[in-house]
């Protein structure tokens, strides 16, 4: 089975860093930073602290496992975290220069439902995780994460 770690990654200005996707022929869509467990990977949350450098070299503090998505070949395991810093020109991922493999642009969402509105987030299911967690005030907005 295929495992994947992303990461919510909350900013000081109580935003969110989302990835968005730009592929010929296919609509635009957004994604947490994150990726796949790679065999050398100590542990999910070293592979996500390795993801999150290779992906906009930055260093974020994780808080907690927020949600688990699993289908019959693949396991997604969404992580809360807080970043402090960042810089998307520093990636250094394999993917940026991949043939054929659209842009990636790093974009600030608020963290709110207005802010989950105006992109189309996937997979789905965290859209939903995040709707009902930022709904009962548990993200965001001066809450401890």
């Amino acid at each position: 089975m295929i495992e994947r770690v992303r990461a919510v990654l909350v900013t000081a200005d109580d935003t969110m860093l989302v990835i968005r996707r730009t592929r010929p022929g296919i609509p635009e869509y957004w994604v947490l930073p994150g990726g796949g467990v790679e065999p050398g990977d100590e542990s999910r949350e070293a592979a996500l602290h390795r993801e999150i450098h290779e992906e906009i070299a930055g260093k974020a503090d994780i808080i907690r496992l927020l949600h688990t998505l699993e289908t019959d070949d693949e396991r997604q395991l969404f992580y809360l975290a807080r970043i402090a810093t960042w810089s998307f020109d520093d990636r250094t991922g394999p993917e940026f220069s991949a043939e054929g493999r659209g842009e990636y642009a790093l974009e600030e969402v608020p963290l709110t439902l207005e802010g989950l509105d105006g992109i189309d987030l996937k997979p789905e299911e965290i859209t939903n995780v995040l709707r009902g967690a930022i709904g009962a005030g548990s993200l965001g907005a001066g809450v401890p994460l």
